[in-house]
């Protein structure tokens, strides 16, 4: 399989130079877009994006504002999804794309739903993995005990370690090399010979600031534009984000759906795991 991606730019209305990979070529079918969780960035995707070119795609692996070798924001107010959103739009404007396929993990399964809200036009099809318009309280109260700590390491097998500690709950299964790869794909080797977390610390500043009591918004009328469109939904069987209730749901609103439960994972799969390639493939094969 071709790895090989090139690493591009674009701006966002802020002023803040983003940076996304991009890998194969664009035809004559939609891009695909994949979307990275909360504390993530483009090599989440290392595996899945070549994979998905090699089938003829023209993929797009952005980081988000804050993350990987996008720059950070000097105003951590715009850490939230609503920025997120416009700063895919200001990518799709700049590639001169009228509309992709999303693959969105966790947030960014959020920015696709917000992009369905307000473009609905933009969006071809869409993956959602582990995440949905009912999350968990217990799944964002255990992302708010990790998110935005910045603590750093002197070797990978340090981090990997630091990593397990954390989400061990979720990837019981994993052993040394599962999570050294993990530590690769969200840790990066700092000027210092440290090696740290690969993300803006203030990312965290929004969520910690929420009003707890306030009323989230209605998704599912933006879950109800997907569900119009070929879509696939993906949950990890030990998801404490996104409830077997609320998989449920989403699977009766959306009946056309492909649906994958991914075993022994909580939040979030990887999306290498074989349940959830099967799922992907099959969604593209109806978006192509």
């Amino acid at each position: 399989m071709d790895k090989s991606f090139t690493d591009r730019h674009w701006q966002s209305a802020d002023g803040l130079t983003l940076h996304f990979r991009e890998y194969g070529s664009a035809g004559n079918r939609p891009p695909v877009i994949c979307l990275h969780g909360l504390t993530r960035n483009a090599r989440d995707f290392e595996d899945l994006a070549p994979h998905i070119a090699g089938q003829g795609w023209r993929v797009l692996v952005p980081s988000m504002r804050g993350r990987g070798d996008s720059d950070y924001a000097e105003d951590p107010e715009s850490y939230q999804v609503g920025t997120y959103m416009l700063d895919v739009l200001a990518l799709l404007d700049t590639e001169e794309i009228d509309s992709f396929v999303s693959i969105g993990t966790s947030m960014g399964g959020l920015i696709t739903l917000a992009l369905a809200a307000v473009h609905p036009d933009r969006i071809r099809g869409a993956v959602l993995n582990d995440v949905g318009p009912l999350l968990e309280t217990a799944g964002l109260d255990a992302i708010k005990t990790y998110v935005g700590q910045g603590r750093s390491f002197p070797t990978w097998m340090h981090a990997a370690r630091a990593l397990e500690e954390v989400h061990g709950d979720a990837f019981p299964d994993y052993g040394t090399e599962e999570w050294i790869a993990m530590a690769k794909r969200t840790l990066t080797l700092c000027n210092n010979g440290r090696i740290a977390f690969d993300y803006d610390m203030k990312i965290a500043e929004p969520i910690m600031a929420a009003d707890e009591a306030a009323v989230p918004p209605d998704l599912w009328p933006a879950f109800g534009v997907l569900a119009d469109r070929p879509l696939a939904l993906l949950r990890g069987e030990l998801s404490q984000l996104l409830s077997v209730q609320a998989f449920e749901e989403m699977q009766r609103r959306a009946p056309g759906a492909i649906a994958a439960t991914v075993p022994a994972v909580g939040h979030a799969p990887t999306l290498d795991e074989p349940e959830a390639r099967a799922a992907i493939d099959a969604l593209l094969a109806r978006c192509a």
